[in-house]
């Protein structure tokens, strides 16, 4: 099938919109649009190139105090809405299984409990049925890091987690 095609463009605000028309033999019309601006123009017109997608910031509180009585806390920051806990600490180096995990590694099946969420739940993805499955005995706060996502692609703020829980309730 042969097909015409022909390009448009114009520029608004600093804003490049691009035009494709693609016309088919049976008369049929295709259009693809798509935007870009140069930094430079978007600057000049106050208007972002590209806007940064929200992030998560993480804290983890270690599960022993140390010898001065404060607890060791480590940092993060994700992309909401991308990875699951468990890989956001692995990436960031931050000690991730208690001694019975290193051993037993489950390899983020989710048959180990590895994180108490203190506060900002409502950043995470809902406890799945391997959560509920594993976890039913535990407070709506323990949740498996495997099994976390971090964000939903829309929200930020931040998630204050207790890692690698060593009491049981």
């Amino acid at each position: 099938m042969a097909s015409l095609g022909f390009n448009l463009g114009f520029s608004f605000s600093g804003v490049k919109i691009h035009q494709h028309r693609q016309v088919s033999a049976t008369g049929r019309a295709r259009v693809i649009s798509c935007c870009s601006s140069s930094s430079s123009e978007a600057s000049q017109q106050g208007i972002s190139a590209t806007t940064p997608p929200p992030e998560i910031e993480l804290e983890f509180f270690g599960p022993k105090p140390g010898s001065d009585g404060t607890y060791p806390r480590d940092k993060a920051k994700a992309v909401s809405g991308e990875k699951l806990l468990r890989s956001i600490m692995q990436d960031s180096k931050i000690e991730l299984y208690a001694t019975y995990g290193k051993v037993m590694n489950c390899g983020g099946g989710g048959s180990c409990g590895t994180c108490i969420i203190l506060d900002g739940r409502e950043l995470l993805n809902e406890r799945t049925d391997t959560e509920n499955k594993y976890l039913k005995k535990k407070p709506e706060s323990w949740r498996l890091a495997c099994q976390t996502i971090v964000g939903n692609k829309e929200n930020s703020g931040k998630v204050v987690v207790q890692r690698i829980p060593q009491w049981k309730k």
